[in-house]
């Protein structure tokens, strides 16, 4: 068997660095339709991926907060005076927003009445579609404070709906939405040639990729022909990314390009790769991520992009909306290119950036984010928006900052447990991303089954999963497919206690055996302690797929808004400080003796939790040593700027304790080095 195991190995590794072309051939999980190439992995129908353990917890605390009750915390805008519920307050993104992250919460938990809270906004949009296929607000009213009501003919909201509508699809299999969306892509092919996506605003040029995708879906569905046609149409009217990843240099500098917008754009080109199969697409893809990476990244996977784009200096705003828009991008993209660098950099991203900027509660949220992060007040900042939000940029709050966040982050999560499992051509299921979960689908020669992972990941590195047979059969043949990440020199797999294969980082592992019910496969994944370069060379301490970062003693404090504050940003607000010294350099070290340098304490109850996403829980501690930099002070309330890694203390040495990057809510998680 390990010979097999080996050589399957080969393949994928093979396979995942070329595109798919051709029919489909598993009858269970359709794949792309001819012309388009073929994928080599399959989303689910919503609602067979379940959360598990501390995944299940995070969902649990999302249903309690904000997530099942914006109409209650925003009514001005979630209530029923919005336009796509057919009221006249605000027309555009934000109910949508909601509801995009709503309805697969609703499904994945199979929660009753988050499903009775969704129902409303699919009746209203199907019901308002007009004979020649336009749908949803169609007037415009006088402004009002807090509403955008001013803009209902604008294509760019629609779009959101679109993602709604096939959602509601994979999850009830409503035939409603493929006759309603058909006729309005119908009347798009008719209507973009003289109203084209800018017309209105040019939110709809940037995102076009999502318009797109709904249309590749639909055309995996019903095979009409003149979706190809709109699928042309809609790549040539959106903002040509390719371009500007691989022949301009707008990613070098500040301000080119909205912030929302590169997270969601950045996949249009790999999403029209799929009907026009160029390697210009890729290769401008990985390109973009490259240099955002050089020129504008941060080490939870995130970007300086304070609104506008705004380098990678680690004080720069990363807004909320960049990533969980971000998430969604990477997660299409993997399923397309079958390119296991985006699945790290989705579970990057997941794992660092988004707990630390939602309350535990999930009632308040950070509109922008530091990588170092010292303090959380009322303040002004070094970002695009101070003059616009009345210094209220990073404090936790509702509509704190601009409240567009406070609609939207609902999706991080859900559509990041859709993502944990997809089918696969080869009749077989694969794991890409791990957290948690019990995943049900057919196999083989269409047999149902049901996984379950058991896992801390990714505060543990082994992944245990358990195979059943739900047909009356007593074994089934298929292949499972795990993806092995970059950061892993070598994972092993163990089948029944018996050892299976081992595997080099940035692989697929892919066991092909007869399978019978209880049968177990255990995935070791071992973290080692390392460290990547960022601005003014400093280091980022990383263990697997986490950022570790100085761990803080923590001070909330409520505040209260007053008079026409509590109109445009909720009614208080948190601020955050900390007696903890943190204008902290590390030792310079020997990079070829990181254990020596970087000792890891693991509090096993904690790892086992069900919630560790806070300095209190946080399982994995690693001590490292350090020198304080005294002229490295505070700027406008938050750290100053970044002393150069060339720089000597005269300070003794300590010992400071880091944390995964999640669980903090102050920071430095960029560190200089010192001698």
């Amino acid at each position: 068997m390990k010979h097999k195991v080996i050589l399957s190995l080969l393949v994928a590794v093979a396979l995942n660095s070329l595109p798919f072309s051709g029919k489909a051939d598993n009858p269970d999980y359709p794949n792309n339709r001819y012309p388009l190439i073929r994928k080599p992995y399959i989303e689910l129908p919503l609602g067979s991926i379940k959360p598990k353990g501390w995944l299940l917890e995070m969902l649990e605390r999302q249903k309690k907060g904000a997530s099942s009750q914006m109409d209650i915390l925003y009514p001005e805008v979630m209530g029923a005076r919005n336009g796509w519920l057919g009221g006249d307050g605000d027309q555009w993104e934000r109910g949508p927003y909601w509801i995009d992250g709503l309805l697969p919460l609703a499904y994945i938990l199979d929660d009753k009445e988050l499903k009775q809270k969704v129902q409303p906004w699919i009746e209203w949009a199907l019901k308002s579609q007009r004979e020649d296929g336009f749908f949803g607000p169609a007037k415009d009213y006088a402004p009002e404070p807090g509403l955008q009501r001013d803009n209902s003919a604008d294509w760019w909201p629609r779009i959101v709906l679109l993602k709604i509508m096939q959602q509601y699809y994979s999850a009830t299999g409503d035939k409603r939405v493929t006759d309603f969306m058909t006729r309005y892509f119908r009347y798009q092919l008719k209507t973009l040639p003289s109203t084209p996506l800018g017309n209105w605003t040019f939110w709809a040029e940037y995102r076009a990729c999502d318009n797109l995708q709904a249309v590749y879906w639909l055309y995996n569905i019903t095979g009409d022909a003149f979706l190809l046609d709109l699928g042309h149409l809609l790549h040539k009217q959106s903002y040509d990314f390719v371009d500007m990843f691989l022949n301009r240099d707008d990613l070098t500098r500040f301000n080119t390009i909205h912030c929302v917008n590169l997270a969601q754009g950045i996949k249009e080109p790999v999403i029209y790769y799929q009907q026009d199969p160029d390697k210009k697409y890729l290769d401008a893809v990985k390109k973009g991520f490259a240099d955002i990476r050089q020129y504008n990244g941060q080490p939870q996977g995130m970007y300086g992009g304070d609104e506008g784009l705004h380098g990678n200096n680690p004080t720069q705003g990363s807004e909320l909306c960049s990533a969980v828009e971000l998430m969604y991008s990477l997660e299409k993209i993997m399923e397309i290119t079958g390119d296991l660098a985006f699945t790290d950099h989705l579970e990057r991203i997941a794992f660092n950036a988004l707990p630390t900027q939602v309350t535990d509660d999930f009632m308040d949220k950070q509109y922008f984010q530091q990588a170092n992060q010292v303090m959380i007040t009322r303040h002004a900042h070094n970002f695009y928006e101070d003059a616009n939000h009345a210094e209220t940029d990073i404090i936790y709050g509702t509509r704190t900052g601009y409240p567009c966040c406070f609609s939207n982050m609902h999706q991080g999560w859900p559509k990041f447990t859709q993502s944990l499992w997809y089918a696969t051509p080869d009749n077989g299921i694969a794991a890409l991303a791990y957290s948690p979960s019990e995943v049900t689908a057919k196999v083989g020669n269409g047999c149902k089954i049901k996984i379950t992972e058991e896992t801390c990941y990714p505060m543990d590195d082994k992944i245990q999963l358990t195979v059943r047979l739900l047909d009356k059969t007593k074994e089934i043949a298929f292949p499972l497919h795990l993806r092995i990440p970059e950061w892993c020199k070598e994972a092993t797999v163990t089948v029944n206690g018996v050892p299976e294969s081992t595997a080099k980082g940035n692989s697929v592992a892919i066991i092909r055996r007869t399978w019978k019910s209880g049968d177990q496969v255990l995935l070791h994944l071992p973290m080692e302690v390392s460290t990547s370069k960022w601005y003014e060379n400093s280091v980022a301490v990383e263990r697997g797929p986490l950022v570790y970062a100085l761990k803080m003693d923590e001070k909330w404090e409520k505040k209260e808004f007053k008079g026409d504050e509590v109109t445009q940003f909720g009614k208080s607000y948190y601020e955050v400080t900390s007696p903890t010294k943190w204008n902290y350099g590390i030792v310079a070290f020997d990079p070829d003796n990181m254990q020596e340098n970087f000792q890891v304490t693991i509090d096993k109850s904690k790892q086992a939790g069900n919630y560790f996403w806070n300095v209190e829980n946080a399982p994995i501690l690693i001590k490292v040593k350090a020198k304080e930099i005294t002229s490295w002070q505070l700027y406008n309330e938050m750290a100053g700027p970044l002393p150069f890694s060339t720089g000597r203390s005269k300070q003794p040495v300590e010992e400071i304790t880091l944390i995964p990057f999640g669980c903090t809510t102050l920071r430095i998680s960029e560190f200089p080095l010192v001698r």
